[in-house]
């Protein structure tokens, strides 16, 4: 029963595979351009791999009109996971952590997409291949 649960939430890709655009995360935070706003991802520890706790810390200047909580939706782009967010709360003026963890898909695709939930940042993401 489990083991068709896990290939129902891990469907077969609907169209060909985006390229990891911040695979950089293994070694130091990435870092995108905004709305004139710097948005930075960084994920500990690291390399970032399946199946272990993460902690997700996410920096934004200017960080004016922000709420105290931001939630980071998790997905693998063009595949079916189910709901995986991340809620993340204020640490600093303008940087907002929390924890998680990136399941493992059967299909052995390692292509996830993190997305910070903010109507005001345009919904930015920042996608990376997770490593065994």
């Amino acid at each position: 029963m489990a083991l068709l649960a896990m290939m129902t939430l891990c469907a077969p890709p609907a169209r060909p595979e985006t390229p990891a655009d911040c695979n950089a995360i293994h070694t130091g935070p990435c870092t995108k351009l905004v709305q004139e706003r710097k948005v930075t991802l960084e994920v500990d520890p690291r390399p970032v791999r399946h199946m272990a706790e993460l902690t997700f810390r996410v920096t934004v200047e200017p960080c004016t009109e922000l709420p105290p909580i931001l939630m980071l939706d998790l997905s693998m782009p063009g595949m079916m996971m189910g709901n995986n967010q991340v809620r993340m709360s204020r640490k600093t003026r303008c940087t907002w952590e929390g924890k998680g963890i990136i399941v493992r898909c059967m299909s052995g695709r390692t292509l996830w997409k993190a997305t910070i939930l903010s109507p005001v940042l345009s919904n930015p993401s920042f996608t990376f291949n997770v490593r065994d």
